[in-house]
């Protein structure tokens, strides 16, 4: 039986809910292909440590977005199909961009491109503090940040100090496959939740090289049950994808200021979690060496690079918007 209470408040839920279906439309074919760029960002995020594919997508202004046409693909799926088609492009090429590439540079100059991104990321922040620009700070507000903010450096550091020894995917049991189903599902909840890094929690669990390792022609043909394994993975990333953005497309229907506050320090905590991950932490343990001042300095210099060009990007969009 429906609660008087509950049944108030249906016909506003409904409206609501409309409004949001309807905004998922792409005004121009340049709003479609920022949503391509967005996901190809977003693709590049699964391999480059520390970036959450989320906090792009609140950058970009697309978060609340994305978590409804996720949450929602079987309700309207003729809208949810058309807004997430370009950015399913666009990540699918930013996969392959960041394993073909990426990981090249990863390989040789890994402080640096760290450096790049987390630049990018930072400069990016004032996008992310929009929402709450206009709100009343409060203690619980305060709270609900400071919470986000440790919430990504907490894992990072529990990823660095306990992370599992590297795994192979040959001589798999059955069990490994679903604890690939749950990994799936994990990874998910990563690109979502803004501060939680893909590629941390494969290192904390032992499988992000052996995946890296994997992607080559030579190893499919040496081990194609290797495939299994992405089927597990993919289907538990599914799985997490359409349940998890759904419960969390509800908390910001219901709760938007505190979700927004808590956002914008899981956000900042991000930024901090790209120098401090199971993958970077190797290159500190090499400087102690010493030798390391030209790679710091170029690192230094990539950060301030594209803070600064992300922050333009950001003041010149905000400025677009303001003219509207």
């Amino acid at each position: 039986m429906t609660h008087p209470e509950n049944a108030a408040h249906e016909p506003e839920r409904a409206e609501e809910f409309e409004k949001l279906a309807e905004q998922l439309k792409y005004p121009s074919r340049r709003a479609a292909a920022k949503g391509g760029i967005m996901g190809a960002l977003i693709g590049l995020a699964v391999i480059v440590p520390g970036i959450s594919g989320s906090t792009i997508a609140i950058i970009f202004k697309l978060y609340d977005k994305l978590l409804f046409a996720v949450g929602n693909l079987f309700r309207r799926f003729k809208q949810c199909i058309r807004f997430l088609l370009p950015i399913a492009v666009g990540l699918i090429v930013g996969v392959i961009a960041g394993f073909f590439s990426v990981k090249y540079l990863l390989e040789l100059q890994p402080f640096a491109v760290i450096s790049l991104f987390a630049g990018l990321m930072a400069g990016a922040l004032p996008a992310v503090f929009g929402p709450i620009r206009s709100t009343r700070p409060t203690a619980k507000r305060g709270g609900l940040f400071a919470a986000g903010l440790l919430l990504p450096v907490a894992v990072s550091v529990i990823s660095v100090l306990i992370s599992a020894k590297t795994h192979s995917f040959e001589n798999l049991r059955f069990y490994h496959y679903l604890l690939f189903l749950l990994l799936g599902y994990i990874v998910a909840i990563t690109q979502l939740v803004p501060g939680l890094s893909a590629s941390a929690m494969l290192m904390m669990f032992g499988y992000f090289r052996p995946l890296l390792d994997s992607v080559s022609l030579t190893y499919w043909q040496s081990n194609p049950m290797v495939f299994l394994v992405y089927a597990c993975l993919a289907a538990g990333f599914l799985l997490g994808l359409f349940t998890f953005s759904k419960f969390l497309s509800k908390i910001s229907q219901n709760y938007k200021t505190p979700f927004y506050y808590t956002l914008a320090g899981l956000s900042c905590g991000s930024v901090v979690t790209m120098f401090y991950n199971p993958d970077i932490v190797p290159v500190y343990r090499q400087w102690a060496g010493g030798g390391f001042a030209a790679e710091l300095c170029l690192g230094i210099v990539l950060f301030l690079a594209g803070a600064l060009v992300s922050f333009v990007l950001v003041c010149f969009e905000q400025k677009k918007e303001n003219r509207r």
